[in-house]
């Protein structure tokens, strides 16, 4: 499984209420609310954002609130991964949950800049900067976790057994 894209960087501590701000959260409509991903603190976001993309950032990303409506407004935008330095535990499991691929690599988050064409292999955990001709080794996903993305979810996965 990869992923090829267009970054978009942002800093420390990235929480869920700029991910998804909370006055959209009446809606559990992936469409919807990927109208409205990181709107309050990047505007151009989801008028920039193709399929594919991917997020990088630094320490913290998804810190906040406990809603997974900031996972699902990533991926239903077309985010195809997420990498940072560090990420909130309950973003990462919500994440998983919902069959968004998120990586943690500080190497990688420090030397991916904003516009860099990027691929990753979530079989090896390499993450290539191809803008930059580099490439980092992320944690490869375990086997039961790239079950759980490639069946775009938890729930998913458990009704296909």
């Amino acid at each position: 499984m990869k992923a090829n894209g267009s970054v978009f960087k942002y800093g420390d501590n990235v929480d869920t209420d700029v991910i998804i701000p909370a006055r959209y959260l009446n809606s559990s409509d992936p469409a919807e609310l990927a109208t409205h991903c990181m709107e309050d603190i990047d505007t151009d976001f989801i008028k920039k954002v193709k399929k594919g993309d991917i997020i990088v950032a630094n320490k913290n990303f998804g810190c906040g609130s406990s809603r997974e409506h900031a996972p699902i407004a990533i991926k239903a935008a077309g985010v195809s991964c997420v990498i940072a330095e560090t990420f909130a535990r309950i973003f990462y499991r919500n994440a998983i949950n919902i069959g968004l691929p998120i990586i943690e690599c500080p190497e990688a988050s420090s030397g991916i800049e904003a516009g860099d064409e990027v691929e990753i292999d979530f079989d090896s955990g390499i993450i290539t900067n191809k803008s930059r001709g580099t490439t980092f080794q992320g944690q490869p996903f375990p086997e039961f976790m790239q079950k759980i993305i490639k069946a775009e979810g938890l729930i998913n996965y458990i009704n296909n057994k």
